[in-house]
């Protein structure tokens, strides 16, 4: 499995925040408002970003097991104290491997975070047989749909959009991945085993003052379009210059698709 840069999760974390969708949030904090404690294990955990945004949504006395396999990543998770009644405890394990041993045990709840999309099909089997076999319920937020929006458009922007959601069917370290089609999958396979799912889109909405959000995505996308050979290497620069330029101008808006999904197995509701 491969990592993320520290830059690129802080850069990115306020846009998570604003997307995650409220409705999913507010099933996540109603299954869980009764009770005096809770065990969470957080699964591809970066920089803690998902303990930032939910913490505030569960009982006050939390233990968390924060799971990566970048030592430096959680050694920066576990250095922001949340609150006094939280605990953070650094789990550093490759999940492309054997991920099963950190989901048993007493834990309530399992958390994920723009992972999904880069997992492969069996990898996802895997992870609903495992949750499914606890009755484990399951927030999974932020997992990448193919939906992008660029305003004013650009002739070349579908052609790049698909280009993209090419590259994310490619190999991200747990086999051919999932890509666009992951929450659907996740959320239909969970369904299957006797899950409730409520979910909804939390698409990062980047504003045309949002610039270095921008310039990063926009390079990236570029990146990922050339590596699929999808495109010509002059159309692409072509296009990035264009898009650079709107940039610049402060002209250039993005929407990009995710969604969230909150899984509760029934039998327990």
């Amino acid at each position: 499995m491969s990592s993320f840069s520290a830059e690129w999760l802080s850069l990115r974390e306020s846009y998570d925040l604003r997307a995650r969708n409220r409705k999913v949030l507010d099933a996540v904090a109603t299954t869980f408002r009764s009770r005096p404690t809770v065990n969470v294990v957080d699964l591809a955990c970066g920089t803690g970003s998902t303990v930032r945004a939910l913490s505030a949504h569960l009982p006050a006395r939390q233990s968390w097991d924060l799971v990566d396999n970048d030592p430096h990543l959680l050694a920066l998770a576990c250095s922001r104290r949340i609150a006094n009644d939280i605990t953070l405890n650094a789990v550093p394990i490759d999940l492309s491997q054997n991920f099963e041993a950190v989901l048993g045990g007493a834990k309530d709840l399992i958390t994920i975070s723009a992972l999904l999309d880069l997992v492969s099909e069996t990898w996802l089997d895997r992870f609903s047989g495992c949750v499914a076999a606890h009755a484990s319920p399951v927030y999974a937020a932020l997992t990448y749909d193919g939906r992008t929006d660029l305003s004013p458009a650009d002739p070349l922007d579908w052609a790049i959009s698909s280009a993209v959601n090419a590259h994310q069917l490619t190999d991200k370290g747990f086999g051919p991945a999932l890509g666009p089609s992951a929450a659907a999958s996740a959320i239909t396979r969970l369904e299957a085993l006797g899950y409730s799912v409520a979910y909804g889109n939390s698409d990062w909405i980047i504003k045309a003052t949002d610039r270095e959000m921008q310039l990063q995505l926009l390079a990236g996308w570029a990146a990922a379009a050339e590596e699929t050979e999808a495109l010509s290497r002059s159309d692409i620069d072509n296009w990035l210059a264009r898009r650079r330029a709107a940039v610049s101008e402060g002209i250039l808006s993005m929407r990009v698709g995710h969604v969230d999904f909150f899984a509760m197995p029934i039998a327990t509701r």
